[in-house]
């Protein structure tokens, strides 16, 4: 009986069907991030912040539906500059987007052409998406699970806070999902296959490209670059193909993406941000984030050379991921679902995870509230919640790398040392090449026998006129443009 399940059954459930019960575990925490999300969704998805942000059930969806041209039937990346804003996000997500749109209308039996109720369209729109990101979001733990080292680590992805209360902010999980297949991909030698989905995820949303870095390190050191020449020829082939045909239809249309981010100042959840607020913001801060990106991006490859074993691939994705959020210009609540799949298989490690995870809750309540003012003259809040939420990721982040100087330690490893997502690369000497080492001598590698001696367990203004308020004709403009998901 369902009613009468103990502990130890659900233990021996998990042992028996693995797989299956953290997807079912997934499915459950999704739809509460769905019920979460109710009072907007009751309400139609206003404009109000009282109930978006008082509530704290934001979404950029239905108001893009809105906002956008989904309502009219036109396609998202060429329409009339003087009529709609142009869409500001990747190819594929548009597509994605659009698809849900057309259901959506077919499902309300709405034609475009002709007037009607665009709000209450939105509202089935933000339906069929939720569907849609559900879907990608248990398929994504699907493949997590398929390349942990052992099933329960990914119980950390299928049950994380951050998963139900950010899943439906915006379109993230479907490049997430794109991204852990490309690294199951991967993990089951299918290098070509990999880089496909790496160029797919590239077509959703920017940060899936940031994977090529670790797998050429990793097949550096491992002396064999075919595998990456597969997977980077992958990436723009898939890439290409998703982009070409809206590239040669509608190049403004197409390029409007990169230039809205390159215009961008800093913006919610940024270190830049905070600095805007105090009063002191930084110019040229394209080329300032830019450049400690690349100097992290050096870091990471400096220790993916010193390392005493070569590193995991979930290790140095997460390194490069986390790297690139802590010096963006811009951190939306929902960009924690990148890091989830990574952080887990980089450092699967249940104290850490909950450090983790607690900071990213404080944060995602802090942006809400202070969005809507509730700060009001206390707007220090948010600031001490960003700035938290940046140190607990730094602190993650230095867990991952004592992982990779102290392999023995390292949860994450096969029994036999292995990267479970290692694939053409399993068993491959370990021997980078001579001019990697001569800048960077690699520690002594500990004796086999050691391994896993540990047993498994643009600068903008601040919209606020004074400190946590926000003008009345600021608060409607932020709500229409969907400034969090952008």
């Amino acid at each position: 009986m369902i009613g009468r399940l103990r502990p130890r059954e659900v233990t021996v459930s998990l042992r028996r069907r693995p797989v299956l019960v953290v997807m079912l575990l997934s499915a459950g925490t999704l739809l509460l991030g769905f019920l979460q999300r109710w009072p907007c969704h009751a309400a139609g998805w206003p404009g109000d912040y009282a109930i978006l942000m008082g509530d704290m059930c934001y979404s950029d969806i239905p108001l893009l539906y809105r906002g956008r041209v989904f309502h009219t039937g036109e396609f998202p990346f060429a329409v009339n500059p003087e009529r709609y804003e142009t869409l500001e996000y990747p190819v594929l997500t548009g597509f994605l987007a659009d698809l849900a749109a057309r259901i959506a209308r077919w499902l309300d039996g709405v034609d475009p052409s002709q007037p009607h109720d665009v709000a209450a369209v939105s509202v089935t729109f933000y339906e069929v998406n939720a569907a849609l990101l559900m879907l990608c979001g248990v398929v994504a733990v699907w493949a997590t699970v398929r390349v942990a080292a052992r099933p329960r680590h990914a119980l950390m992805f299928a049950l994380a806070p951050s998963l139900a209360l950010t899943s439906l902010i915006n379109w993230d999980l479907f490049a997430v999902m794109l991204a852990a297949v490309a690294v199951l991909c991967w993990a089951r030698s299918q290098p070509l296959l990999a880089g496909v989905f790496i160029g797919l995820g590239l077509a959703a949303k920017l940060y899936p490209v940031l994977l090529l870095g670790p797998l050429f390190l990793l097949c550096l050191r491992a002396g064999r670059m075919r595998p990456f020449v597969q997977a980077l020829g992958g990436t723009f082939l898939a890439w290409g193909l998703v982009n070409l045909p809206v590239a040669l239809i509608s190049p403004d249309g197409w390029a409007w993406f990169w230039v809205f981010n390159e215009q961008r100042g800093g913006e919610f959840g940024s270190l830049w941000y905070l600095l805007a607020l105090a009063g002191q913001p930084v110019a040229e801060l394209n080329r300032i984030s830019t450049a400690l990106f690349a100097v992290a991006c050096l870091g990471i490859a400096v220790l993916a050379v010193r390392a005493p074993r070569r590193p995991r691939l979930a290790q140095l994705g997460f390194l490069a991921l986390a790297a690139f959020l802590v010096v963006n210009k811009v951190y939306s609540p929902q960009y924690v679902l990148w890091l989830l799949p990574f952080a887990v298989l980089a450092r699967p490690n249940w104290r850490d995870w909950a450090i983790w995870q607690a900071s990213e809750v404080a944060y995602w309540a802090a942006v809400w509230m202070h969005i809507g003012g509730y700060f009001g003259e206390q707007g220090w809040w948010y600031d001490i919640a960003t700035v938290v939420r940046i140190l607990a990721t730094l602190y993650l982040m230095a867990m991952v790398v004592r992982d990779v100087l102290q392999p023995e330690g390292d949860l994450g490893r096969l029994p036999d040392g292995e990267d479970p997502a290692s694939g053409v690369l399993r068993g491959a000497a370990d021997a980078p090449p001579r001019w990697a080492t001569a800048f960077a001598a690699r520690p002594t590698r500990s004796r086999p026998d050691a391994e896993h001696a540990r047993p498994a367990m643009e600068t903008v203004e601040s919209p606020r006129s004074s400190r946590g308020t926000y003008p009345p004709g600021e608060r409607h403009v932020l709500a229409d443009n969907a400034v969090l998901g952008r």
